[in-house]
């Protein structure tokens, strides 16, 4: 075969992989990225546009962070009212989660760059990746203190003030975490690319895999799971990227579908409160209250239904991050309030 034919297939297959890879994380197919210094006005020719949110979480009752798809982090002291640009330091501006411990410091794990650490309100960011292997950090978890990091090649662990992370005992090498949750007694779970549900346990010396009716409708395995949520009685749900929500009353040990009556399968968030159980889909957000036997959808106001990311505060209120800004609702979701003043900027690809 002729080379230039080579390099043009060669090149037909990247450009393939590159809108997989997109469509299946749920990240914008157009990712963005802002001007390299604060206060500078980006070239009148480039349109200003809302960027995909993949992250959020809050300080107290009315400071709130969002991590976007290629502007990196803003902040907000108000609730979500107006919103500011606070990426000093931070080298990657496409933010995948975030995490803010008991003392404030908040953390935020990056699509190239690894985890970075602001112990000013995001003021200023350091980078934090003594001993991770990969640097695409998909979520991040704070438990008493320890952060839990989920990457490309497995679970990592931070704890003391050595700065070091170490690996989460074998098992998960070379496998994509997309998601963290850790049980009252200490139990971690993880939810992966390929290899759907894992489990390690204090006492345990690797990674068990849990995926006893974790199976669709046609009785195939689950094997991406994108969310990892629990309720109060330690109820385990999982969310799939297609396959819905599925719970266990076991530490995992067995699981059953909840989300038949639920109009799209693509999970990005969840949410057990003593209010229901909250699941945001890519087609918006519905509540259930009797654990998935019927589902009313709460989109009142939500403009834009392709939900990356729902959280709940301690205030009442719930945030939805989506693929063109955040809204709030203060209702339990029954009515939704665009917040996406300040958040508009001008970004390139990540894959410049």
């Amino acid at each position: 075969m002729e080379p230039s034919k080579q390099q043009g297939i060669l090149a037909f297959i990247f450009c393939l992989f590159t809108l997989t890879v997109l469509a299946v994380s749920g990240l914008p197919l157009a990712a963005e990225r802002p001007p390299q210094q604060h206060g500078l006005a980006p070239p009148e020719s480039q349109p200003r546009t809302v960027p995909s949110i993949q992250a959020l979480t809050v300080v107290g009752t009315r400071t709130v962070f969002a991590g976007s798809f290629g502007l990196g982090v803003f902040r907000s002291d108000d609730r979500g009212g107006t919103w500011s640009p606070v990426n000093a330091g931070l080298t990657d501006p496409f933010v995948l989660c975030l995490a803010t411990a008991e003392d404030g410091t908040v953390y935020a794990g990056t699509f190239r760059a690894g985890v970075f650490r602001s112990q000013d309100g995001g003021k200023s960011w350091h980078a934090l990746n003594a001993g991770l292997k990969h640097l695409e950090i998909k979520t991040l978890l704070i438990v008493g203190g320890v952060i839990y990091a989920g990457t490309g090649d497995g679970v990592y662990r931070l704890s003391g003030t050595d700065g070091q992370w170490t690996v989460v005992t074998k098992g998960l090498d070379e496998t994509l975490v997309h998601t963290l949750a850790r049980g009252a007694d200490g139990t971690l779970f993880a939810g992966t690319s390929g290899k759907g549900v894992m489990r390690y346990r204090a006492t345990g010396s690797e990674w068990k895999r849990l995926s006893h009716g974790l199976v669709d409708h046609e009785g195939l395995g689950e094997n991406f799971i994108r969310v990892l949520a629990m309720d109060k009685e330690q109820g385990l749900y999982a969310g799939t990227f297609d396959g819905g929500v599925f719970r266990s009353g076991d530490g995992g040990q067995t699981w059953r579908p909840i989300s038949r009556a639920l109009p799209n399968d693509s999970i990005r968030g969840i949410v057990a409160s003593e209010k229901g159980l909250f699941v945001a889909t890519g087609r918006g957000i519905f509540k259930s209250q009797n654990q998935g036997r019927q589902w009313t959808a709460l989109n009142h106001g939500l403009t834009e239904l392709s939900v990356q990311v729902l959280i709940a505060t301690g205030g009442g209120a719930l945030y939805a991050g989506t693929s063109s800004g955040v809204f709030r609702s203060d209702d339990d979701g029954m009515n939704w309030v665009t917040i996406s003043e300040g958040l508009q900027g001008v970004s390139e690809s990540p894959f410049k």
